[in-house]
């Protein structure tokens, strides 16, 4: 082999160790970006993730805030309406020669109840439960030996309530 030859295989082997040495550098580079790209997509997807349950609860507290205020203001206009009910009872209960106005009102009366029940009212049990001053507003006690402890002997005025909301507190007498 000639000397020539020689420096050309020298060169060419110095050429493809650079190379070599250009394509491991260059996979270094590319492997360190790769992991710094799967470093910012694990960032991105945590970040789109903890954005996605913020509205999430966002969404919930929303709807829970729109069902709260529409229970406010049901409230609010039912109890305008309650004296309105209560007098119509009255009407009911007293004596009349007129039966035809005696069922008219009885039909008045059936109506509003009707329209409150499918606005999700409720009217408090109160006779015979056991006073709970969450529902009821006690006006007086009396001694009952036929009725158990702070037992509902009497109601003066119903109570109602939407949903678990009281509108109105049931008025009544509690024995024992």
């Amino acid at each position: 082999m000639s000397e020539e030859t020689m420096k050309k295989m020298e060169e060419t082997s110095k050429e493809e160790l650079k190379e070599k040495e250009t394509k491991e550098n260059s996979m270094e580079d590319i492997k360190k970006e790769s992991a710094t790209l799967k470093l910012k997509l694990e960032e991105t997807e945590d970040r789109l993730k903890r954005i996605a349950a913020e509205f999430d609860n966002y969404k919930k507290r929303s709807n829970k805030e729109k069902e709260d205020m529409y229970s406010s203001i049901m409230g609010d206009v039912v109890s305008a309406f309650l004296p309105v009910i209560d007098n119509l009872e009255k009407a009911v209960e007293s004596n009349t020669e007129d039966e035809n106005y005696k069922q008219g009102v009885e039909l008045v009366l059936k109506q509003f109840k009707d329209v409150l029940t499918a606005n999700g009212v409720k009217q408090i049990e109160a006779i015979g439960k056991t006073f709970d001053p969450e529902l009821h507003e006690a006006v007086s006690a009396v001694v009952d030996e036929n009725l158990g402890e702070k037992e509902v002997k009497e109601e003066y005025r119903k109570g109602y309530m939407i949903g678990n909301k009281v509108i109105r507190h049931s008025m009544v007498v509690v024995a024992n």
